[in-house]
């Protein structure tokens, strides 16, 4: 099976999904990254900051053993200006992953590029079987969740990849903080009978012919 994880930015991939990478890996799955969005500075655009923000992707997808890593390097909070410049890089990507499953922002969250790329991947997320959008700490508000993934054995993982991004760790009771990572992960797990687990809603399913 071949996993695709869409982030606006760099970091809501672990946000959303850090622990369910390793659950799918576990699995024996293929697992891909496609940060579409950049990081800006007090809405500027830093060359230097960029790359730094890019390293620690790589950082956090190494962490997590991601299989391979897309960046389109588009501007931070402008996502939603033109959808169609947000379809065409990713259908590029799910063109050349081909994935089974894709993971995606939630379409009501507060954050405009999290929406932009929401609407986005509906176009170029036409042809996969399986969509499910995941939530992240801050942006998604009253979310609803329908599909649970046990973390258990990998949330330690999921906050060391974290801390990859330690520009945009804030201290507890911030969203973006190690404990609130863990209690939201607690919470979901309560929900589902399990230690910690990620929450998901299933935008879509295709299911084969019986018997395949």
């Amino acid at each position: 099976m071949r996993v695709l994880i869409v982030a606006p930015h760099p970091d809501d991939e672990v946000l959303g999904c850090g622990g369910t990478i390793g659950w799918h890996l576990a699995q024996g799955h293929e697992v891909f990254v496609h940060l579409v969005g950049n990081r800006v500075i007090d809405h500027t655009r830093d060359e230097a900051y960029i790359q730094q923000t890019l390293d620690q992707a790589r950082a956090a997808a190494g962490i997590l053993g991601v299989t391979d890593l897309f960046f389109s390097d588009l501007p931070d909070e402008q996502l939603d200006h033109q959808l169609i410049d947000l379809i065409v890089p990713l259908e590029e990507v799910v063109n050349k992953v081909r994935p089974d499953v894709a993971y995606v922002p939630n379409e009501t969250d507060t954050d405009q590029d999290h929406r932009a790329v929401a609407w986005a991947t509906k176009v170029s997320c036409r042809g996969v079987g399986r969509v499910l959008a995941y939530e992240v700490l801050g942006p998604t508000r009253g979310f609803g969740p329908t599909t649970y993934v046990d973390i258990t054995p990998h949330l330690s993982a999921k906050i060391e990849a974290m801390q990859c991004y330690e520009g945009e760790l804030r201290p507890f009771p911030h969203p973006r903080s190690s404990e609130a990572i863990i209690a939201l992960a607690r919470t979901r797990g309560v929900e589902a009978g399990l230690e910690a687990a990620e929450a998901f809603r299933l935008l879509r399913e295709v299911l084969p012919q019986g018997g395949q």
